[in-house]
């Protein structure tokens, strides 16, 4: 998928619209790196369930920056890329209800993951959610 995101900036771009990407593939890393508690969560690996709360609010704030980024307006696209990562951690549908509200052009998100219908599950993890989005797929179906 990481190759062909050049292609969605270049479709966006001769589309009319700006376009914005956002990886948070690294965000775990970045927030556990500044983590009062991480050598504790190291050695002790299973005590960090407590602090996963503030890792979902951590990544759900990267998101909102990003969308409310000067230059971002109703004509942009914010592409999120790395939503994989967030498996295990947090769940991606509370991400998208958290940053929904922030969101003033499009957010097309690289969803690693399956669809049926309406229906979205993060690789194959639980039961999925229903999303209201226009999926984008290698074939026509819809």
């Amino acid at each position: 998928m990481r190759l062909h995101v050049p292609d969605f900036e270049m479709a966006t771009m001769q589309a009319g619209h700006t376009w914005r990407l956002l990886d948070i593939t690294d965000s775990f890393a970045h927030w556990m790196a500044a983590h009062e508690y991480r050598e504790a969560y190291f050695e002790q690996p299973d005590d960090i369930e407590l602090a996963l709360g503030d890792y979902a609010k951590y990544v759900a704030e990267e998101v909102e920056k990003a969308l409310e980024a000067p230059g971002i307006d109703e004509h942009t696209v914010v592409a999120i890329l790395g939503v994989g990562s967030l498996f295990g951690l947090t769940q991606s549908s509370k991400l998208f209800e958290a940053v929904a509200p922030f969101i003033r052009g499009r957010l097309l998100v690289f969803f690693p993951g399956q669809r049926e219908g309406s229906n979205y599950r993060l690789l194959d993890a639980r039961d999925g959610w229903n999303y209201l989005a226009v999926p984008i797929t290698a074939t026509d179906e819809v």
